[in-house]
């Protein structure tokens, strides 16, 4: 999906606590805006791309390394990309190949990207990115963590929204120069237990039409 307008350039990156709403706000943003939405599907296109099984990635997928360094050997049938021959898969290789798909979704056209430290990836990148933060609440993750369902009992829930901020910041910190969550690593830092996600919407609107100079509402 690409912008009405080819000189309007952007990438939104979003960072997010568990429970805060992260993903739905990206979804929301990419669907008011009318771009691309990146999530779990940045697995696949890293997949495709090294010509591995995307099962490797995301075992990975914003976890701290295992091995820094190491490798796992792999011989699995599948032809890679011409500019992919290794030998091994790390967890190195893994957060360059997905590095690399973040810039080609960024060259593609305007998309929202969730996590993956898109937004340190993109620090140099020609293009601009919008860098978002959404937290919440502990109260109001529990909440939605237990409206979706991902936990049945109140203290589960907040187990898991602690045990997955934690792997989310090791990730972010092992392979950037910033902090998770650290108010100076982002552009924006939204709290979402304070306005609802239409509301989020319409301050991010707000700030890409001051900085940028178009509401990528009518672009």
């Amino acid at each position: 999906m690409s912008d009405k307008n080819p000189s309007h350039k952007y990438v939104i990156t979003l960072g997010r606590q568990f429970g805060s709403g992260g993903r739905e706000l990206a979804r929301l943003l990419a669907k008011t805006f009318n771009i691309g939405y990146y999530d779990k599907e940045l697995l696949l296109e890293a997949g495709r791309h090294a010509g591995v099984d995307p099962g490797f990635f995301e075992r990975s997928d914003e976890k701290f390394p295992t091995f820094p360094g190491g490798g796992i050997s792999f011989n699995m049938g599948v032809t890679a990309m011409p500019w992919y021959t290794p030998s091994s898969i790390s967890d190195e290789s893994i957060y360059r190949d997905m590095s690399d798909v973040i810039r080609m979704l960024a060259d593609r056209g305007p998309c929202v990207i969730v996590g993956r430290s898109a937004d340190y990836v993109l620090r140099d990148h020609e293009v601009p990115s919008i860098n978002i933060f959404v937290h919440a609440s502990m109260d109001d993750c529990v909440k939605r963590i237990l409206r979706r369902g991902d936990k049945l009992k109140e203290q589960d829930a907040r187990n898991l929204a602690e045990k997955t901020n934690k792997l989310r910041a090791n990730y972010y910190n092992f392979y950037t120069d910033k902090r998770w969550g650290c108010a100076s690593s982002y552009d924006l830092c939204l709290n979402s237990s304070l306005l609802t996600m239409e509301g989020l919407v319409e301050v991010i609107a707000t700030y890409i039409r001051e900085r940028l100079g178009f509401d990528p509402r009518c672009s």
